[in-house]
């Protein structure tokens, strides 16, 4: 069993919160990852979309691409114009080598709405979720056939937030699945049922950590997603609540073989991203070992 261990920069520089970042270069960043042990990097909005400029700097770093966030709307777009809006990115990340593009849909979503309540997110009846579901196949089949795959991020505040949100999405369609603990555990999932019901869609894994006591003692009908984040709801692994060795140990009993992606956005002024890259790179090493893995470059 095989795994490689990347990191996103949206514990270095928040895309959403502007104030939630530090003030560190491309270069500083790349340079604090690889220190701490990472080889990938999701790409954010500080990477330049030309391996010919961004290459060399991450040959330097010893870091490559390992994903990366496109804003899709897809819920309420149009197949076609979608195609347009990601035909940079994804010659970008054909280029790059990367393994996947991060597909999360916004349309309609209060995730990066710091006035919208948790409660305020958007619910779709079953057969909305079918039709969608069909969309986002075809999408996705394109993708594939034109060489760069995407994997669907579950996210809170967006359209497919929950468990039951989740089995919907997969029951009616065919898309690659992104799965990612921290925010499932933040919508009240089970991140073990999820692996053993979804595992064989599982194609890309963010270990992003919670803190339950910020998410218990959230009012989800007056509080954002984003305050949320403010209040300090995401971590790394080894500083939260989840058990990452349980978590892991499941996807290795079931064959997983690829990407384990830290994703937390917390303030860089509280949780400096050096340090909490270095928590994050250690327990997973840790319960990778326990799980049997191998991890390579």
């Amino acid at each position: 069993m095989k795994g490689k261990l990347g990191i996103a920069p949206i514990a270095w520089w928040n895309d959403d919160l502007a104030e939630l970042s530090d003030d560190v270069s491309l270069e500083e960043c790349l340079r604090q990852a690889s220190v701490a042990g990472f080889t990938g990097m999701e790409t954010g909005r500080r990477f330049p979309m030309d391996m010919a400029e961004l290459g060399p700097i991450l040959a330097k770093y010893g870091i490559s691409v390992c994903g990366g966030w496109f804003s899709g709307l897809l819920l309420d777009g149009d197949i076609e114009v979608e195609k347009e809006r990601i035909a940079q990115q994804h010659a970008f990340f054909k280029a790059a080598k990367a393994p996947c593009i991060v597909y999360g849909e916004t349309a309609r979503s209060v995730q990066g709405v710091k006035s919208a309540p948790l409660a305020s997110k958007p619910k779709l009846s079953e057969a909305e979720i079918a039709a969608y579901g069909r969309k986002i196949s075809d999408f996705a089949d394109w993708c594939a056939k034109n060489g760069m795959p995407i994997s669907y991020h579950h996210h809170m505040a967006a359209a497919i937030e929950t468990e039951a949100e989740l089995d919907l999405l997969m029951k009616h369609s065919t898309v690659p699945l992104l799965f990612d603990a921290g925010h499932m555990a933040f919508a009240g999932g089970d991140n073990l049922r999820v692996i053993e019901t979804h595992w064989k869609r599982i194609t890309h894994v963010h270990t992003k950590d919670v803190r339950r006591r910020v998410i218990d003692g959230l009012d989800r009908t007056r509080e954002s997603f984003l305050d949320a984040v403010v209040k300090g709801a995401f971590t790394v692994p080894g500083d939260g609540s989840l058990d990452f060795e349980a978590i892991v140990k499941a996807l290795a009993a079931k064959g997983y073989e690829g990407w384990f992606v830290v994703e937390a956005e917390q303030n860089p002024k509280v949780s400096p991203p050096l340090e909490m890259a270095k928590t994050g790179h250690k327990e997973l090493m840790r319960v990778m070992a326990a799980a049997g893995y191998e991890v390579v470059q």
